[in-house]
């Protein structure tokens, strides 16, 4: 049966999963459409050390509740939801944080730091061609992997959009 009314828990861990999965698809789509352009209307060499640069300082104290928040709080959510007897709600926040845990996180720590280990361990080449093919070979492919774990990151804050849908639903029986 669903409670009559969502606890403040319920409207707390729903808000906090929107705000955290709508953070890390800003994040994700900021480096698609400024960062990753921006570093492409410069020189391979200036690119290369700028991103060396990004990727040594990303991983804070800012930056770890947005990655890694999401689906531990979607999955709270998801259990607050299923507590209360909002089993639709508890769904859509199980799928939120699959979509991300796989689409976004997994693949993050799979593919795109594996990338950024390798570009910080070379030194910046003093000849453009030579910077330019490195930077071409690192960034094609990171941008692809990156419009990747965006689009998932969307398809989870959506996921958590519907979930929270469910909230207000009123007080009835759910079909199974």
């Amino acid at each position: 049966m669903i409670a009559a009314r969502p606890t403040p828990l319920l409207w707390g861990l729903s808000l906090t999963s929107l705000l955290l999965m709508g953070a890390i698809a800003g994040f994700f789509y900021a480096y698609a459409c400024s960062v990753m352009v921006g570093l492409a209307a410069v020189d391979a060499g200036t690119a290369i050390r700028a991103m060396q640069g990004i990727n040594a300082t990303v991983r804070n104290v800012y930056f770890a509740p947005a990655f890694f928040g999401p689906p531990v709080v979607a999955l709270l959510t998801a259990w607050a939801a299923y507590r209360q007897g909002r089993s639709v709600m508890g769904r859509w926040f199980v799928a939120a944080a699959l979509v991300y845990g796989l689409g976004g996180l997994l693949l993050t720590i799979r593919i795109n730091v594996p990338m950024n280990a390798a570009l910080a361990l070379l030194a910046v080449p003093t000849d453009p061609a030579e910077a330019a093919r490195i930077w071409a070979a690192y960034a094609e492919p990171w941008r692809f992997w990156n419009l990747m774990r965006t689009l998932a990151s969307f398809a989870a804050l959506a996921c958590c959009g519907i979930g929270i849908s469910f909230l207000q639903s009123a007080p009835r029986a759910e079909a199974a």
